[in-house]
């Protein structure tokens, strides 16, 4: 997948800049205690997850749409103990079978996606039944004036974010495709401006075959339920 010069060149240093600072690292290390498996991790970035991998990870598949970014990701996979198989793909395209992994992995990408709703459906394909999807993004606000900042803002997120929306509903759209929560928190992070430090991160269970129905939004509807919660 050929990239331009911004993703290749400065888009790899804003993303280590901005999500590599220590109260991000720790959030991460949570995050990942969990996962076990065989685990996806869409949208790896430099792969800045990678060391927190757990024994519990019998083998990690890392996917990425930038080459550049997934060529990083591969240094640190090289040093990590945990085995890792790199992947450009399109989280919106996922070249694996149904039912394939016990775990898949998301941070700072479902912001990023241009057809969530396509994303979150190819998540959901991959998971084998009562598997588990780990995510750890920023998103809406529950703050009318922080709201109304990121609705302003986001042209900028846009361009200069490798096509971050931090006005998405993470909550919501996790709901509305089918995903049953284990854990959910949101709270803004430290250290982070508040248009783009609101967190939603947690755990969400696909249900097993025939315990609880499978929700499935026409994506027009999906974006015109978002955009009232949106305001």
């Amino acid at each position: 997948m050929s990239v331009g010069i911004y993703d290749r060149y400065v888009l790899p240093r804003i993303v280590e800049f901005f999500i590599s600072n220590p109260t991000v690292e720790g959030r991460r290390r949570e995050l990942l205690r969990d996962v076990s498996g065989q685990a996806l991790e869409i949208g790896c970035g430099t792969g800045l997850n990678i060391p927190w991998y757990t024994d519990r990870v019998r083998h990690v598949t890392v996917t990425d749409r930038n080459t550049e970014m997934l060529f990083r990701a591969g240094r640190r996979g090289a040093v990590s103990p945990v085995r890792i198989t790199l992947c450009a793909a399109d989280a919106e395209r996922l070249p694996f079978h149904d039912a394939s992994f016990d775990s898949v992995v998301s941070t700072w990408t479902l912001c990023s996606i241009a057809d969530v709703d396509r994303g979150l459906n190819e998540i959901y394909r991959v998971l084998k039944p009562w598997g588990t999807f780990h995510f750890l993004d920023h998103g809406l606000s529950p703050d009318p004036g922080v709201r109304l900042l990121q609705k302003v803002l986001k042209p900028l997120f846009l361009l200069c974010g490798g096509g971050c929306r931090p006005d998405r509903d993470i909550q919501s759209l996790l709901e509305s495709h089918g995903f049953a929560f284990r854990s959910l928190k949101t709270l803004y992070l430290e250290g982070m401006a508040r248009t783009a430090g609101y967190l939603y991160t947690g755990v969400a269970e696909k249900p097993g075959s025939g315990t609880t129905e499978r929700h499935r939004c026409d994506g027009e509807k999906q974006r015109s339920s978002l955009q009232e919660r949106m305001g």
